[in-house]
């Protein structure tokens, strides 16, 4: 596989961070072979630890395409991390504000000059109780049907096992073992030349997030759930059964206090 020009800000991360990856976590990597050689393309890779962003970076550095990561603005505003998310070419998102969809133009911008952009569809560490990937947001959907570049499915498994998600120490010994599988491109073709509504993305949205999923169930080497685990749902089930219990407190605090009164008569 060839080797574009990586830079001296990824190669000064790397410098930095590669020793204590090789020391805390063993590598079982497989799939580099479907990583394009050439042209832009994207990645979509689940996301179930804080560190599994610094970890997968290392197995993409090795295959000599290197990711820009959409990531929060805020870190790029100071001090060195700010000077090597800008030096790297990572991508700012500006979420709730009216450049948010800039990350989307930077990313169809950076796939066009012939880079890799590396999306987590989830955008947030999976909710989900078994840690399956869940219901994805669109954007990587959108940036691939513009671009009609390759789409890559990559599924990761033990970083998570190093620092579960919102943990706060990591758990070190006995050492954990990084697995990663990057999967064939997923077939979005059907989507093309067809207007580009929220419904269409999220169909295609499916589709990646099914395909990263399926990567998953091999290293993990068991089923995941047949229905993904979406955040919107559980929310609005949890307004419904709070509303549910609100009425029904509400219907026996009424049914107590006409006894009382009956009772007092």
């Amino acid at each position: 596989m060839s080797r574009r020009r990586i830079g001296f800000w990824y190669r000064f991360a790397a410098v930095l961070c590669k020793p204590p990856l090789v020391v805390l976590l063993k590598r079982e990597w497989r799939g580099m072979e479907n990583i394009p050689a050439d042209g832009g393309f994207i990645t979509v890779v689940n996301h179930n630890s804080h560190v599994d962003p610094v970890a997968y970076g290392h197995f993409q550095y090795n295959t000599g395409r290197v990711p820009r990561f959409l990531a929060k603005s805020g870190l790029f505003k100071k001090g060195f991390v700010g000077a090597a998310m800008r030096g790297t070419g990572q991508i700012p998102v500006y979420r709730e504000s009216s450049d948010a969809l800039s990350a989307f133009r930077a990313a169809i911008e950076a796939v066009e000059r012939g880079e890799c952009v590396a999306f987590y569809p989830e955008g947030t560490l999976t909710r989900d109780p078994g840690l399956w990937p869940m219901a994805g947001k669109t954007g990587a959907a959108r940036v691939a049907l513009q671009t009609r570049c390759p789409v890559i499915p990559v599924a990761q498994w033990g970083a998570n096992l190093l620092l579960p998600p919102y943990a706060k120490k990591p758990n070190v010994l006995p050492r954990k073992t990084h697995h990663v599988l990057a999967g064939p491109p997923v077939d979005l073709s059907h989507f093309y030349d067809q207007e580009m509504t929220p419904e269409l993305l999220k169909e295609a949205t499916e589709v990646i997030m099914a395909a990263i999923t399926a990567q998953l169930e091999i290293i993990r080497g068991e089923k995941a759930p047949e229905t993904p685990y979406d955040p919107k749902l559980v929310r609005i089930e949890q307004r419904r059964q709070a509303t549910h219990t609100d009425r029904a407190e509400q219907q026996h605090a009424l049914g107590k206090q006409g006894q009382e009164e009956g009772q007092s008569t």
